[in-house]
């Protein structure tokens, strides 16, 4: 765990949080549907169940989505116990999409749906939860970590140096 520590980190961290906050919407709303406004017509805090993937996409396959869950979180813990030492971007990206893929896995696997209450109405965006925001987190951390990297001055310079020793 010493090796990709930011991953572990990020992973459980992002995991509490996200179970915390399911766990205060469920206790404070009564039923689904329920909605208290922190910005009235722009953000509100809006209980519903979720029985497909993000955004509801897939309604009703909670089913295979649950062993989606359970395999990419699976092989993220592999990936991060057995692979050499990932960049820390990486490390970042990788936990924030475990910590993502857990907490929703974990609703699913529980209680056959996903509870989602982030609800940005200004833009009429479907409602989320902490798990969907870090699993996009994670995928725009990969994405920088895919993006070519310019060579440091300092490399340039010894190849420089060993060219300029190969013609000598």
């Amino acid at each position: 765990m010493k090796k990709n520590q930011w991953f572990w980190l990020v992973a459980i961290i992002g995991l509490i949080l996200d179970r915390l906050t399911k766990y205060w919407v469920v206790q404070s709303f009564d039923t689904t549907g329920d909605t208290v406004p922190i910005w009235s017509g722009v953000f509100h805090f809006t209980y519903v169940i979720n029985t497909g993937a993000a955004f509801s996409f897939f309604k009703g396959g909670a089913g295979w989505l649950r062993w989606l869950s359970l395999i990419v979180s699976l092989g993220l813990i592999f990936l991060a116990w057995y692979a050499p030492r990932m960049r820390l971007i990486e490390q970042l990206g990788y936990g924030f999409i475990l910590a993502g893929a857990l907490g929703n896995g974990i609703d699913r696997f529980v209680m056959g749906y996903v509870v989602d209450f982030l609800d940005f109405r200004l833009i009429n965006f479907p409602i989320f939860n902490l798990a969907d925001v870090f699993i996009n987190v994670g995928i725009f951390c990969l994405l920088i970590a895919s993006l070519p990297t310019k060579p440091s001055a300092k490399r340039n310079l010894s190849k420089e140096n060993n060219l300029d020793q190969n013609f000598k």
